[in-house]
């Protein structure tokens, strides 16, 4: 069987598939966040529909591990 290797994994021709349609992919219409393969279009769909690429793509948002420090009062 053939292989490709993208994203520094190993896949068979025919199990190279967007994670979101499923269609088939190439090395040049495919584009990978989070260990997840995508085709282009999909990729900015999804991205487009939060506008940011951890919550379009069903990751937890950043802001979310980010410490909330607590305000400081100022004196003056």
């Amino acid at each position: 069987m053939e292989s490709l290797t993208a994203d520094t994994q190993n896949f068979h021709k025919a199990c190279f598939r967007c994670e979101h349609c499923s269609s088939k992919l190439s090395l040049g219409n495919y584009a990978s966040l989070h260990g997840r393969l995508y085709c282009k279009p999909h990729y900015k769909q999804l991205f487009k529909s939060k506008g940011n690429y951890d919550e379009g793509f069903g990751q937890k948002p950043l802001t979310e591990q980010w410490s909330h420090k607590k305000s400081i009062k100022s004196c003056f």
